[in-house]
């Protein structure tokens, strides 16, 4: 079973220097039948003018995932961790037990970039911060896992039972998947246009997958996609 949740069927807040698409209920747009899919709780596809972002704000008990399309993002926090995000690169915050933190846009260009959070396993965590880079030759024409509880491959270690790989795929490329019985799938297109399993997607969807043990992801344009295998 395959569910295609539109790019624009996603709430949109525009305020002047940001510019966000929210998958699932997220401040304050609120959707009963979309307040995340398993442990995956928010997907925004955010464009931050230049210059600006986000200021010093907390969180608290959730997986935080920065995934850069392009631009930068510069990274403070209370954890005394400074860093900036660049495309290729994958940020891990675990907020735990409380973290403060901003994230601007040093740059004098748009800033395109998708924020993720996942449920942790467990609340009271202690916080922690990890950023890894993972080459576009890494990414093409196979999902390279960029996000895993056991941090497999090289990849971040997240505090759930998620899978997390990315994709870049070339026009008439495909890659192949599989799911576990009981494993349930999300696949979010960031770039360009393609198939799943036979069903149409175009930049912005995601796709939710329950009851499919066989994924076929086919670019009928380059396409970049991330893809969550979630218990």
């Amino acid at each position: 079973m395959i569910y295609v949740r539109t790019s624009e069927a996603r709430g949109h807040a525009h305020h002047g220097w940001l510019d966000s698409h929210h998958t699932f209920s997220f401040s304050d747009y609120y959707d009963p039948d979309f307040m995340g899919f398993r442990s995956l709780r928010v997907i925004n596809e955010d464009t931050v003018a230049p210059r600006r972002g986000f200021s010093e704000h907390p969180h608290r008990d959730m997986e935080i995932l920065t995934y850069v399309v392009s631009g930068a993002v510069e990274h403070r926090d209370s954890m005394g961790t400074q860093a900036v995000i660049r495309p290729g690169e994958v940020q891990r915050m675990s907020a735990g037990t409380g973290v403060l933190h901003s994230e601007m846009n040093p740059l004098d260009e748009p800033l395109h970039l998708l924020q993720i959070w996942l449920l942790p396993e467990r609340q009271g965590l202690p916080p922690g911060y990890e950023q890894k880079r993972f080459e576009r030759e890494e990414r093409r024409g196979r999902f390279r896992v960029v996000a895993s509880r056991d941090g497999r491959d090289g990849s971040l270690t997240v505090h759930q039972d998620v899978v997390l790989s990315a994709t870049a795929l070339g026009e008439g490329e495909s890659v192949d998947s599989s799911l576990a019985p009981g494993r349930h799938a999300w696949l979010q297109v960031i770039q360009g246009e393609a198939t799943l399993n036979g069903v149409a997607l175009k930049a912005g969807d995601g796709a939710a997958v329950s009851e499919e043990t066989a994924l076929a992801f086919a670019a009928k344009a380059p396409t970049e996609a991330l893809l969550f295998d979630l218990a």
